[in-house]
């Protein structure tokens, strides 16, 4: 590109917002043209972001005039749930300016209109060709995007019934603000199951596999679908899926499945060899394996949860929409030792 992608960022100061931050300085296509908050106005970024020192000299900015008169090209809503809907009811952002939520305000299909702009939802891995078109992108959970991208390939065979899934994700997933379960004393040496069975993006995983395989049921209902069991783990990122489901092909059959699946896709890849959760911490990258006992299998997934959950996925999705590389800005190192 001769021109590089003008950006803007609403909603700035938690983790995603910083990792985002870190990723768009470190973009050759991408110049940053304004970060908002209310509270921050005019302190530099890296005294709130204070792993950034050094890295830049940009000051948070309370001036929404970008969005009125449309000198940006895309705007990141990195606000909390719920949030997003109200900045856009709330103000006037030019038609020419594409966006990237990474809340959940949009994702679900009956949820993803709004002001006549209609969102896509921003799983490469599953909506590729429809991203590079989309001018409104809903981002994927964290959870959801794990889980999603152990099982895309068996929906789209057809071979998913009742699926039983556990899921461990690190504190940085509860995002920055304190609670009783965020706590370093509370959460280290320390685990604990929360909203089992419950999971706000159960919904999300059952409209994606729904898309691939329309005898999925589209919602979770009863004890049919997903039966997913989220745990709170002692460690600040990543999140470690294991997914239970009965499937009658060889394990041979099953990994040429996913190899397939996923050979134009750089940043998910199938591992024959069982998987770490640190080879993926500080990358963009999906690792899977998959173990077979009997008729039942095992799909192993592996994010970290502020990345290809978050942040690397919305950068990932801004690279199609524009005709960037896939991997610009993205082919970063595991925090392995």
């Amino acid at each position: 590109m001769n021109n590089k992608v003008k950006v803007g960022i609403i909603g700035s100061a938690g983790y995603t917002g910083g990792e985002l931050i870190r990723l768009l300085i470190n973009h050759i296509n991408v110049d940053i043209c304004f970060i908002h908050s209310t509270s921050n106005a005019g302190n530099p970024i890296n005294k709130v972001h204070t792993d950034l020192l050094g890295d830049t000299e940009l000051t948070f900015t309370n001036d929404l005039t970008p969005l009125e008169v449309g000198s940006i090209d895309i705007l990141f809503l990195c606000v909390g749930h719920g949030d997003a809907r109200k900045f856009m009811e709330a103000n006037a952002i030019n038609d020419n300016i594409k966006i990237i939520d990474l809340s959940q305000d949009f994702r679900l299909a009956h949820k993803s209109v709004i002001n006549n702009k209609q969102f896509v939802y921003g799983l490469p891995e599953l909506n590729k060709e429809s991203i590079k078109q989309a001018k409104y992108i809903a981002n994927p959970g964290c959870f959801a995007t794990a889980i999603q991208l152990g099982l895309l390939p068996l929906a789209n065979a057809g071979l998913l019934e009742d699926i039983y899934t556990t899921g461990i994700t690190g504190s940085t997933g509860a995002g920055q603000g304190l609670s009783n379960t965020s706590h370093f004393s509370w959460r280290a040496n320390n685990i604990s199951a929360y909203k089992t069975l419950q999971h706000q993006h159960c919904n999300e995983i059952h409209q994606s596999i729904h898309q691939l395989q329309p005898s999925f049921p589209i919602v979770p209902y009863g004890d049919k679908g997903l039966n997913f069991i989220p745990w709170r783990g002692d460690f600040a990122r990543g999140i470690y899926i294991s997914s239970t489901i009965e499937c009658k092909l060889t394990l041979k059959e099953i990994n040429q499945l996913y190899k397939d699946f996923y050979s134009d896709h750089p940043f998910t890849h199938f591992s024959e060899p069982m998987i770490d959760l640190k080879q993926v911490v500080n990358t963009n990258k999906c690792l899977i394996n998959i173990e077979k006992q009997g008729n039942k299998i095992v799909v192993h997934s592996a994010i970290d949860n502020l990345l290809k959950g978050a942040s690397g996925q919305a950068v990932q999705n801004m690279n199609l929409m524009f005709g960037i590389p896939e991997t610009t800005g993205l082919k970063l190192k595991a925090n392995y030792f």
